[in-house]
């Protein structure tokens, strides 16, 4: 069977997970499953001192051997550089374009990004090239970090110098995107009917999906039928989530919708991507956790201040107790993330190791609006190119260093990229 099969009903086309009757013909010919790449952006920086397996990063125990825990790699342009404040915005201008920012309201330039850098050269051989997610509502116009553009803030992928790509916040319409029958997204008639009458994208296609069961092996069937069960599952959630909140004032407390769940957001976001990798329907995906500079309360976390107003911690106790407990929430959803993958079959492996997931962050320690030494975990093996389960220091070496790296793996090599001064062949 071709490994792009795809199931279409009204509107709707639900592409396959990879199969091992899809990955025989596939391997005759000397190819490999392929690699993916996603890159998850937390705000704010970190409680450093608490940022290690001991503390923090306990929920990422059970994955240790998956994972590489990176320290010593920087953005440099991520600091003033002669322009003042805005440590906020130029963390994540800079992080997956390691430029610094032009300090404007209104004329906007940082650089391309790695992911459409691998986009650009990769993105032809899936349906989407490249896949934007956020949990916060974008703000493109006027000024939010002493001077700097709202655009630097709420976007973290870049197709131009000028141009964000501008995340998707509600996982409603990512889903409509993953499962679209054709390049515009699923038809409106297909999009009402199924709202109508309750339906999944599954009952479009249920004849279709009866009828390749009896042409699958064992293996085949559980695997399809597990795809399956996460699809409804993720169409049930999507449809608990309520509506998201307005942004959360600079100060406030507390939390401000009931039916939302900041935690089924971000978790959805994790299946979305996941799914997208698993059916091939893009290997390349960006996830801005929230925004530099947001004050998200956490009170689900025990946390009901602002993430922003406690980050200042002033090396006070309980400020910084409080900073650690949302960066382990954070860390937690993430471990969410590679049991998802990790679940997901592919050869003698899993999707987690045909992967490469960079977590992190464009500040460290946030009292100090550093962006040395940055929160940094790659999970995955990339498909044999990386050895991870270990902890790797480098000696204050650029970010960009580790992207030339990955673009080599994704087959989008670059000679340079931003400031990069080499590659990262620690990760080998």
């Amino acid at each position: 069977m071709h490994r792009r099969t795809i199931l279409r009903g009204l509107g709707t086309a639900v592409a396959l997970p990879f199969l091992e009757s899809m990955a025989r013909p596939v391997f005759a010919a000397g190819k490999t499953y392929p690699k993916r790449m996603a890159f998850v952006y937390t705000p704010n920086g970190v409680n450093v001192a608490k940022w290690s397996l001991d503390e923090t990063l306990t929920p990422l125990v059970p994955h240790q051997k998956d994972l590489s825990i990176i320290s010593g790699l920087n953005h440099k342009n991520a600091f003033g550089n002669g322009d003042g404040g805005g440590d906020h915005a130029r963390a994540s201008a800079t992080y997956l374009t390691g430029v610094h920012p032009k300090k404007s309201a209104s004329e906007i330039h940082t650089g391309v990004s790695v992911d459409q850098l691998a986009a650009n050269k990769i993105g032809d051989k899936t349906r989407l090239p490249s896949l934007e997610l956020s949990c916060d509502r974008g703000q493109e116009a006027g000024s939010c970090d002493s001077g700097y553009s709202c655009a630097y803030q709420f976007n973290i992928s870049w197709r131009s110098p000028s141009q964000p790509m501008n995340p998707e916040i509600e996982p409603k319409l990512v889903f409509e995107r993953l499962f679209a029958g054709g390049p515009e997204g699923e038809s409106q008639e297909a999009r009402e009917r199924r709202a109508q009458s309750d339906q999944s994208v599954l009952d479009f296609v249920l004849g279709q999906a009866k009828t390749l069961e009896t042409k699958l092996g064992a293996t085949d069937k559980r695997k399809l039928d597990e795809y399956f069960t996460a699809i409804r599952d993720v169409e049930r959630r999507i449809r608990m989530n309520g509506t998201m909140p307005p942004p959360v004032p600079e100060g406030a407390v507390g939390d401000f919708n009931a039916d939302y769940s900041f935690e089924r957001h971000m978790r959805l976001m994790f299946d979305l991507i996941t799914l997208s990798f698993q059916t091939d329907t893009t290997r390349i995906a960006t996830f801005l956790v929230s925004h530099d500079g947001g004050n998200r309360p956490y009170p689900f976390a025990g946390v009901p201040q602002g993430h922003h107003h406690i980050s200042h911690h002033r090396n006070q106790p309980e400020s910084l107790a409080k900073l650690a407990t949302i960066d382990k929430w954070h860390v937690t959803q993430f471990a969410y993330l590679l049991e998802k993958m990790k679940s997901v079959q592919e050869g003698e492996g899993t999707l987690l190791d045909n992967s490469m997931i960079l977590y992190g962050a464009g500040i460290s320690d946030p009292d100090a609006h550093s962006h040395d030494n940055l929160p940094t975990i790659l999970a995955g093996r990339g498909a044999g190119s990386i050895t991870p389960g270990r902890q790797i220091k480098a000696d204050s070496v650029p970010m960009t260093n580790l992207f030339v790296s990955l673009l080599d793996r994704m087959e989008a090599p670059v000679a340079s990229f931003g400031d990069s001064t080499g590659k990262f062949e620690a990760i080998a």
